[in-house]
């Protein structure tokens, strides 16, 4: 079991994170922290494989307190959850070495891809570890993508998304410029499922942004937005 600390300050929030966790094979939640001497209490104690980290906290900065675990938990690696979309954020945060950086509101299925690429690149270590204990420049070069956001998967499709359902999801978001998921289920005659996960696959490969509509009536609802019809409206 990968065994998971998150640290999270709002206690809500943190519960249904440790649901997802808990929801995809192999991993175990052993704790929540909700402030800085919780965070470093139970990194000392639990000592996680893995930990999901928000950045903004009342007593602390997240992109600070990945320093923190490195120097005291150099082997526990890191999956930012957070609000935050500013770029400089994003950059400082891949540059101290996270695994992946995924925004909020928190979708399930973009989660179980990161902690799937997670599994896979520690289950590669381990291999290469135990059969010889070096390593040759096509192995180095697979873990380096392994070890990137996202898996690493910059080139070529990950694992569960199909070429061809795809096309048919970025042709309807291309052509409509402006999407909700049900207007992908509908058009592309996937489940609502599918087309959320090809949707935010969209949104990890830069082709698309999420943003929330608030409707007069329920709750707030999840749009995407063609990047490109976006940049050509811009520039016209």
């Amino acid at each position: 079991m990968i065994q998971v600390l998150i640290i999270e300050d709002d206690v809500r929030i943190a519960e249904v994170n440790r649901r997802f966790v808990e929801k995809v094979s192999g991993y175990q939640v052993i704790g929540i922290a909700t402030n800085q001497q919780e965070a470093v209490d139970q990194l000392d104690i639990l000592q996680p494989d893995l930990v999901l980290l928000d950045i903004y906290f009342p007593d602390m900065n997240g992109l600070d307190f990945l320093s923190v675990i490195k120097e005291r938990r150099s082997e526990t690696d890191v999956i930012m959850l957070t609000a935050s979309k500013e770029v400089d954020t994003v950059v400082e945060a891949i540059r101290c070495g996270v695994f992946d950086f995924i925004t909020k509101p928190l979708i399930f299925e973009r989660l179980q891809q990161t902690l799937a690429n997670y599994r896979e690149f520690r289950q590669r270590v381990r291999a290469l570890q135990t059969e010889r204990g070096h390593i040759n420049q096509e192995e180095i070069d697979e873990l380096i993508r392994a070890a990137g956001p996202n898996g690493g998967r910059d080139s070529g499709l990950v694992k569960g998304i199909d070429r061809i359902t795809l096309e048919k999801v970025a042709a309807c978001l291309s052509e409509a410029g402006e999407v909700t998921t049900e207007q992908v289920r509908r058009a592309t005659g996937t489940s609502r499922s599918t087309a959320r996960r090809y949707l935010e696959y969209l949104v990890v490969t830069g082709e698309a942004v999420a943003d929330l509509s608030y409707g007069a009536v329920g709750r707030p609802e999840r749009v995407y937005k063609s990047v490109k019809k976006a940049k050509g409206t811009a520039e016209r």
